[in-house]
């Protein structure tokens, strides 16, 4: 990890591991920790996301060939946050929308990820995961869809930054925020930029994060 920007002195990733992986819901252990699951095209960059996100390499299997993420997969985090240890799970959700696999493997996942999406009593909140060069695709507004319908607020993540030249990057940025009309956190898994953005949005949603004193008058 040396060399790597680090995104919050007061933050650290002390270990990553994977817990588990499914095909099926039932098949997954009851989960022990707050859940944060990662969805997108299966070409997106989930799984370098992930990598980058707790600094290792290789705890997310990636791939020059999308849609290998078939499994649903769990990667427990510790980590140290103003000082105290605390865990969170990191859920690898299969990669849809590609169009290279069977017509039936591309239905059983829908129901996979809407069915862990909906049911799983860990979850505290979903990152949806969009190409900044593509913008939203059909089977991303689908899903958008879903989570608005069972009240889960998506934390919406374009990957694939430095894809761009500088020039391009805010106006893309901007282009993506009024066509989902919420909140984007641009994201680099090879420089690293929005690591610390994101962070903050995941230790916020899973309760983890500590609010910040307020000032007394």
């Amino acid at each position: 990890m040396t060399g790597q920007p680090r995104y919050n002195p007061a933050m650290d990733v002390l270990d990553a591991e994977f817990i588990a992986g499914a095909t099926a819901l039932a098949q997954l252990p009851a989960p022990t920790f707050a859940e944060v699951a990662f969805a997108g095209r299966s070409n997106v960059g989930k799984s370098s996301l992930i990598n980058n996100l707790v600094l290792r390499k290789k705890l997310v299997r990636t791939s020059s060939a999308p849609g290998c993420t078939r499994a649903i997969n769990i990667f427990r985090v510790r980590l140290r946050t103003d000082g105290e240890e605390a865990h969170l799970d990191l859920v690898d959700l299969p990669g849809y929308g590609y169009a290279q696999r069977s017509k039936a493997e591309r239905k059983a996942w829908g129901p996979l990820i809407e069915g862990f999406l909906s049911e799983r009593p860990g979850l505290r909140g979903a990152v949806v995961i969009i190409d900044i060069r593509r913008g939203v695709q059909d089977d991303d507004e689908q899903l958008l869809e879903f989570l608005e319908s069972i009240g889960i607020a998506p934390i919406l993540v374009a990957t694939k930054l430095d894809k761009l030249p500088t020039s391009k990057r805010k106006p893309a940025i901007a282009k993506l925020r009024n066509q989902v009309g919420r909140p984007v956190t641009p994201y680099s898994s090879i420089t690293g930029d929005g690591r610390d953005a994101l962070w903050k949005r995941l230790l916020q949603v899973s309760s983890i994060d500590r609010p910040e004193p307020t000032s007394q008058p």
